[in-house]
């Protein structure tokens, strides 16, 4: 039993184990552009040990269900019209907030999507998962510390071990997301609700995780609200499957009904939109193609431009020789690149596979030189960076960007969309005239999926893969020619990420990009790299050609990866 150790004689949850039950439940808010109907009528029930997974679009009212169900969003600017929320047969959204306060994070537990924002920045890790068994009286002080070291080892994070005074900005983004997931299943609630719980995670600490939460089901009997935008990873844990679109429920059924006979065009999208090993297509399908089908336009090729015949000479854009980055902590030197070698050609895509803290996302800012490298050197067409000039510089930074993990903590949250897109362009002089430059914001965001009246708000009111498609945006506002790709479709739900894949296929095409692409969803990895270079413990251990690497990989920790790739038989629902 995981989570046995846990458990002592004096805590047994049987007193708030209950039933959650939501009927016709609405919510909206109240903007700038009217009232936004963010949750409309729907009915979910969820019983005692059942795992319901909650899958649909980003905006499409996952998180506002979620959200909704602790009391967590701020009235105003979101109003409940008519519904109930019965949990144990009282309507949550009576209760008074001292009852709400007794509820939240003991009986009812939260994972939430963006564990930058979430955890405090002063406070160590350790500290800030025991907390919660602090503010509910369930142990003394020594005690806490003691169950949030076993519950944070139990989900991955090794290093609290050696390092008990951690702080949040020494953890990679699957690390942080990690310990939220351990502080969320510290008190071992009734019913956890998992908001994305696993986007930032790799595939195998993804698989454990899963596991986990498998085992806390079936021997706590605690419920679980499973909320995702990846139909492939609910299969693998969901008794059912709820999907929402556009703030309504359009489709339920067990799992297994889901995904051998869907009936709602839109479910039949997510379905097909979801990369995976066998897919040898070079587009993805878009939920437009199923709710708006349109046969002549599907499965064209990105057309040849004069860029894509001048790039198949295979010429070397950027190549790392011997390079070495290590930090200094207070166990001494941590060599997170070691001695890599790596080349990446022109016009094509490299994809950078491996665990969390394994060392790709040091590697990729080593080559755009954001990171201070102990020994080796990065060479851009064929010229040490390390030589160049102030004004040098300057040229290499408009032409290498960057999509970060985090698109959150990397967005400025007292700029709107068009103050941040606008920004690089003024810096690096691009377009005559604010016009000019409004107008190229405008065109950007519409490849992106998003809209001119988006360029008014700010950070915060978007969603998670709202937010990401907006990072992309920005990396393509310098017209670079190489583009590291750090995890940038991670917090994309599938559909979404679908686009902009093919968009990013679609501008290598027509620009003559040339991309590192980092990722834990292998799937992905394959669908977009030409070359795929594997890392463990800041070593590159295996590079060859995507088909390669995944139809014979050479190592025991390749084979681990493919292996933890959460699976279902969604090859022979659909052919497109």
């Amino acid at each position: 039993m995981v989570y046995g150790m846990l458990l002592t004689p004096n805590h047994q949850r049987t007193d708030h184990m209950g039933q959650l039950t939501i009927k016709n439940l609405e919510v909206s808010f109240h903007s700038r552009e009217g009232t936004i109907h963010a949750v409309d009528g729907i009915d979910l029930c969820i019983n005692p040990g059942e795992v319901v997974g909650l899958v649909g679009e980003s905006g499409s009212g996952k998180s506002v269900t979620c959200n909704s169900i602790l009391q967590l969003l701020p009235s105003p600017p979101a109003q409940f019209g008519k519904g109930k929320i019965e949990w144990s047969g009282k309507d949550l959204l009576q209760q008074t907030d001292d009852r709400m306060k007794s509820i939240r994070g003991k009986e009812i537990s939260m994972i939430f999507q963006d564990p930058m924002s979430c955890l405090n920045p002063y406070l160590p890790v350790l500290d800030q998962v025991a907390e919660p068994l602090l503010i509910h009286g369930m142990c003394s002080p020594a005690e806490a510390k003691s169950k949030a070291m076993q519950m944070l080892v139990k989900v991955g994070v090794d290093r609290v071990t050696e390092n008990p005074d951690s702080y949040p900005h020494e953890f990679s983004g699957g690390m942080r997301q990690r310990a939220m997931i351990a502080m969320a299943l510290i008190t071992e609630p009734s019913l956890l609700l998992a908001d994305e719980p696993t986007t930032a995670l790799d595939v195998t600490v993804q698989a454990k995780v899963l596991n986990i939460l498998r085992e806390l089901c079936s021997n706590l009997a605690v419920s679980v609200l499973f909320v995702s935008h990846d139909l492939g990873l609910v299969a693998e844990l969901a008794d059912r499957v709820v999907v929402m679109y556009r703030g309504k429920v359009v489709e339920q059924n067990e799992t297994s009904a889901i995904f051998q006979n869907p009936q709602h065009p839109y479910v039949k999208a997510l379905i097909a939109c979801r990369p995976t090993l066998e897919n040898t297509q070079d587009r993805l399908p878009t939920v437009e193609d199923f709710i708006n089908p349109q046969p002549e336009n599907q499965g064209e090729s990105p057309v040849e431009t004069e860029f894509s015949n001048s790039l198949k000479s295979g010429k070397v854009l950027t190549e790392a020789k011997s390079l070495v980055v290590e930090f200094t902590t207070n166990k001494g030197a941590v060599r997170a690149v070691d001695e890599v070698n790596l080349r990446i050609n022109q016009g094509k895509t490299h994809g950078l596979v491996g665990e969390s803290g394994s060392g790709k996302t040091t590697l990729g800012r080593a080559l755009l030189n954001l990171v201070r490298k102990q020994s080796g050197e990065v060479l851009f067409h064929g010229n040490p960076i390390s030589s160049y000039d102030d004004k040098k510089m300057m040229s290499f930074r408009k032409s290498m960007q960057i999509i970060f993990q985090d698109p959150y903590a990397s967005l400025n949250p007292r700029l709107t969309i068009e103050q941040t897109l606008i920004e690089p362009m003024v810096v690096h002089q691009i377009g005559s005239s604010k016009k000019e430059r409004r107008a190229r914001v405008v065109a950007l965001l519409e490849e992106v999926g998003l809209g001119s009246e988006h360029l008014v708000r700010y950070p915060h009111e978007f969603s998670g893969g709202q937010r990401q498609r907006i990072c992309v945006a920005r990396a393509l506002t310098t017209e670079p020619e190489f583009i590291v790709c750090d995890e940038c479709v991670s917090a994309m739900d599938v559909s979404v990420q679908a686009q902009v894949l093919n968009l990013l296929k679609a501008l290598q095409v027509s620009r003559g990009l040339t991309y590192l692409f980092i990722s834990h969803d292998l799937g992905v990895v394959k669908f977009m790299s030409d070359e795929i270079s594997v890392m463990q413990k800041g070593q590159l251990i295996e590079s060859g050609p995507a088909n390669d690497i995944y139809n014979s990989p050479q190592t025991k920790y390749t084979q681990k990866l493919i292996q933890s790739i959460p699976t279902a038989n969604r090859s022979k629902l659909f052919s497109f």
